[in-house]
């Protein structure tokens, strides 16, 4: 069904809002064809001006993909990445479901709202501000360069966004549904278990994603806290560039390695994704 402001939108504001469309989609769809015609080149290639139309203007090839592929460091990178991306996820959903679940439903002398807003404000802070606090005390608990040590830093950093948006899910939730289970004698716990959580899974699958993304992408924390053990993909791509000059071919063929799992992620949970990204948009 189509939008009624849409539908008494002026032409100009449709052109306008078209044209804002077309500009994003060039944005998005460029570099990902940039990527994707590098890495199938050769490394004389990407530097020859003109080299856009395969087997016109140039010889397709796998070399690049082989090359990556076949490297060790990139592989356990790539490992790294899954495994502390995964385990960020979880510790986080762990931790902020019953704490957001709380703040959406009890009572505390300091109020809800504000609670949400400290949590909010934790986002708002710079990581870098955070960098040599986090360097020091990774150094005093020895958890430099391990898995451990990321997934405590990340799940640090994610957890305020899995609270806070958990906290509007459960609010959208019916306060009846529950009211009938403790009638029947349900324990809060149970409640949370077996009604909260299961008529909040859209917006739980939201946050998951988010939260593997985020940590999927950070380079930042990784590229100071890892060596060579528990180097992810992002940090593995930042330390790759020569100290002459960058193989276009090999970095085009590493961001489509990157880009890859959360793409494939959000396809397999698009469903959810729809359904959980409109969770609060329209009140009742």
């Amino acid at each position: 069904m189509r939008s009624v402001l849409w539908l008494r939108a002026r032409g100009g504001s449709r052109v306008l809002v078209y044209a804002l469309l077309a500009a994003s989609a060039v944005w998005v769809v460029v570099p990902l064809l940039w990527a994707v015609l590098n890495s199938i080149k050769t490394l004389e290639d990407t530097f020859r001006a003109g080299a856009i139309i395969p087997f016109l203007q140039f010889v397709p090839t796998l070399t690049s993909w082989r090359t990556v592929l076949m490297d060790p460091g990139i592989l356990h990178a790539l490992l790294t990445s899954i495994v502390v991306s995964a385990g960020t996820t979880l510790l986080v959903l762990l931790i902020s479901l019953p704490a957001a679940y709380s703040l959406a439903r009890f009572d505390f002398f300091v109020s809800s709202r504000d609670v949400t807003l400290w949590f909010l404000s934790q986002r708002v802070l710079p990581p870098v501000v955070l960098l040599v606090p986090f360097y020091i005390m990774m150094v005093q608990f020895h958890l430099i360069d391990t898995w451990t040590g990321l997934i405590i830093t990340y799940s640090t950093f994610s957890l305020a966004f899995g609270v806070v948006i958990m906290r509007d899910v459960f609010r959208d939730i019916s306060k009846e549904v529950e009211e009938a289970a403790k009638v029947e004698g349900a324990t809060p716990w149970q409640i949370f278990v077996w009604i909260a959580l299961p008529l909040s899974v859209d917006g739980i699958v939201v946050t998951a994603i988010n939260i593997f993304a985020f940590s999927w992408n950070e380079a930042l924390f990784s590229s100071a806290f890892t060596s060579l053990d528990a180097q992810t993909l992002a940090s593995f791509i930042l330390a790759s560039r020569g100290t002459r000059d960058v193989n276009f071919n090999l970095a085009a063929a590493n961001t489509l390695l990157a880009i890859g799992p959360p793409v494939i992620l959000s396809f397999f949970f698009q469903r959810y994704l729809a359904r959980g990204l409109s969770l609060g948009a329209v009140k009742g």
